[in-house]
C-alpha cells in the first residue's frame, strides 16, 4: 500500500483502505488488541504502529490470514464469538500460534494477555483455540446448528437484534462505523467536550485537541453509606464501567435516520440511550452532509452510564432498606422485586447511572438475598422468568444450572452464561472506577476497569435445562447467582470488590 506520513497504521487500514476487520477498541491506548494485525508474519496492535515504520513490509489482516474461514468456523461452533467485535484481533494472534503452542491451554491464556474481551468470560475462546482443527467437546450442540435459533438465542441474551455465524468472528457484524459511507465528515469531542468536525478522523482529532486517557493510582471509593440499623447482611458497591469493547459510533445522513449504537451487540444495555444518534442527526444538518459522529474511549468512561452503587442492609426475614444512587425507576423496579426492602435514593456526584445495564440493582439485592439461606448452591429467578443457580469451589471454580425456557442454541446460550458467570467474579473481585469527590472518572483507559484477564479465570461449567418453555433470557439469572456463590465462597465481605 501507499504509506501516508503520519498517522498510525490502524488509521491507514480502516480510514484510507477501508479494512473494517481491524477494529479500534481503545482509540487507541494499545490495550484491547482489537487491532491487531500481522507485520511480516508477526501480530503487531496496529494503532500504537507509527505507519510510517511498515514501509516495505508486508501487513497482513484477516481478509488475506490463511485458514480464516476455518477460524471463523471454529469460533462459531465454540460459542467464541458473541458480538464479534474483539475476535478478528484474537484471530490474528493465535493464527500466530506455532500449532504445538496453541495446545498448551497456559500458553493460550498467557497470548490473550495482549486483548481484552467483555462478551464470552474467555473460556470459549481458550477452547476454540486449543481445540483448532477438533469439534467441540459439546459436539451434539453443533451438530444441527440452527442459525435462527441462534440469532433468537443470542437476541434474548444481548437484548438487542443480533446476528450469530462464522463471519461475525472475522468482524462483520454490521458495527455502526464500519458501515459510514466513505467521505463521511468526521466528529469527535474536544477537551471542552464540544464536538468537533473535520474531513478526516485525522484532522478531527487534530482540532479537537483529544488527551490521551489515563490509569491513576487514585483510590476507588464506596460513595453510598450502609442505612443505619442492625442487619443480618450488609453490601456497599463502587462505580463499575460496563467496558463494551466497541465504542458508541453513529453516522446520519442529511434528513435522515441516525445509525444505532448497538452494532451487533446490546453492550449489556451501556449503549440504551442512543444519545450519538441524535448528535449525528444534527450535525448533519448543519453541515449538508453525511457526519461521522464517535465516541473515545475516554469519552465512554467519563460519560457513560454506570451500575448505580449501592449499599444494603437486610435481615434474616428479608426485610431491609436500600441505598442507591438516584436513578430514575429503582424505587418502582424495587417495590415490584422486592416489596418488603424500602429504598433510599441517593444523590451523590458521579457519572450517569441506568437500570438498563445488565441485572443492574435486582442482582445485586437478589444476590444478597439468596445468601439468607444455606448454600453451596444460591439459586435466583430473574424478573424475566429465568431461574439459575451456582456454586464455587475452594478452587474458585464455578459451576452453574440454568433453566431458561427452549435453549434454541446451546452454545450460543452457554457462551453467554459463561460470560454472564465471568462478570459477576469480575463485579465482586475486581472490577472498580476510580471516581473522585466531585464525582469525575479518573481511571480512562479500558484496562482500568478491571475486567478479569484469561489468565485469572476459573473453569465455568453450565448445566442448561431442556424444557420446551417459551425461551427468556438466562444469562441475567446466572449473573445473579454467580454474585451469590462468589460472594459466599469469598466469605461475604461488606463490600465490593473484594479486592
Amino acid at each position: 500500500m501507499s504509506v501516508p506520513a503520519r498517522g498510525s497504521l490502524l488509521d491507514a487500514l480502516r480510514e484510507e483502505l477501508g479494512l473494517h476487520s481491524v477494529k479500534d477498541g481503545c482509540s487507541p491506548q494499545g490495550q484491547c488488541g482489537c487491532c491487531t494485525v500481522w507485520v511480516d508474519g508477526q501480530p503487531r496492535v496496529s494503532c500504537v504502529t507509527p505507519v510510517a515504520r511498515v514501509r516495505d513490509r508486508t501487513v497482513t489482516t484477516i481478509e488475506s490470514l490463511p485458514e480464516a474461514d476455518a477460524w471463523a468456523e471454529q469460533f462459531s461452533a465454540f460459542g467464541a464469538t458473541q458480538c464479534g467485535f474483539c475476535t478478528p484481533g484474537i484471530i490474528m494472534r493465535a493464527a500466530a500460534m506455532a500449532a504445538e503452542r496453541r495446545s498448551d491451554r497456559s500458553a493460550v491464556e498467557q497470548m490473550l494477555l495482549a486483548h481484552q474481551c467483555r462478551c464470552t468470560g474467555w473460556q470459549p475462546i481458550v477452547d476454540a483455540v486449543v481445540g483448532f482443527g477438533s469439534p467441540p467437546v459439546h459436539s451434539s450442540d453443533s451438530a444441527h446448528f440452527d442459525a435462527a435459533g441462534a440469532s433468537q438465542r443470542a437476541t434474548l441474551e444481548g437484548r438487542v437484534c443480533q446476528s450469530v455465524g462464522p463471519t461475525i468472528a472475522l468482524g462483520h457484524g454490521g458495527f455502526a462505523d464500519d458501515s459510514a459511507p466513505a467521505g463521511c465528515l468526521v466528529a469527535v469531542r474536544s477537551a471542552s467536550g464540544e464536538w468537533v468536525v473535520g474531513e478526516t478522523l485525522d484532522e478531527a482529532r487534530l482540532l479537537s485537541g483529544k488527551v490521551q486517557g489515563r490509569r491513576t493510582t487514585a483510590p476507588i471509593s464506596w460513595p453510598v453509606d450502609v442505612p443505619a440499623g442492625s442487619w443480618h447482611r450488609t453490601l456497599q458497591t463502587t462505580w463499575v464501567e460496563p467496558a463494551y469493547l466497541e465504542p458508541d459510533a453513529s453516522w446520519c445522513t442529511p434528513g435522515g435516520e441516525p445509525m444505532s449504537s448497538h452494532g451487533n451487540g446490546g453492550a449489556f444495555g451501556g449503549k440504551a440511550d442512543g444519545a450519538l444518534g441524535e448528535v449525528a442527526r444534527r450535525l448533519a444538518e448543519d453541515h449538508g452532509r453525511t457526519v461521522r459522529v464517535l465516541n473515545t474511549r475516554e469519552d465512554v468512561v467519563r460519560l457513560g452510564a454506570k451500575r448505580p452503587p449501592l449499599a444494603i442492609g437486610l435481615r434474616t426475614d428479608g426485610s431491609g432498606v436500600l441505598r442507591v444512587a438516584t436513578t430514575p425507576g429503582v424505587t418502582e423496579l424495587m417495590a415490584q422485586r422486592f416489596p418488603h426492602i424500602s429504598v433510599e435514593e441517593v444523590t451523590i456526584p458521579g457519572p450517569p447511572t441506568s437500570l438498563k445495564l445488565r441485572g443492574a440493582v435486582w442482582a445485586e439485592v437478589a444476590a444478597v438475598c439468596a445468601t439468607l439461606l444455606p448454600g453451596p448452591w444460591y439459586t435466583v429467578t430473574s424478573p424475566g422468568g429465568a431461574t439459575a443457580s451456582a456454586t464455587v469451589a475452594p478452587d474458585g471454580s464455578i459451576a452453574v444450572e440454568v433453566a431458561c425456557g427452549e435453549p434454541l442454541s446451546d452454545v450460543v446460550l452457554r457462551s453467554y452464561c459463561v460470560g454472564a458467570a465471568h462478570m459477576a467474579l469480575g463485579l465482586v473481585t475486581s472490577e472498580a472506577l476510580s471516581v473522585d469527590a466531585e464525582g469525575v472518572p479518573h481511571d480512562l483507559t479500558i484496562r482500568s476497569s478491571g475486567v478479569l484477564r484469561a489468565v485469572d479465570t476459573p473453569s465455568i461449567i453450565v448445566d442448561i435445562a431442556h424444557t420446551d418453555g417459551e425461551p427468556t433470557n438466562g444469562s441475567d439469572a446466572v449473573f445473579a447467582a454467580v454474585l451469590a456463590g462468589v460472594w459466599a465462597q469469598r466469605g461475604l465481605p461488606s463490600r465490593w470488590p473484594d479486592t
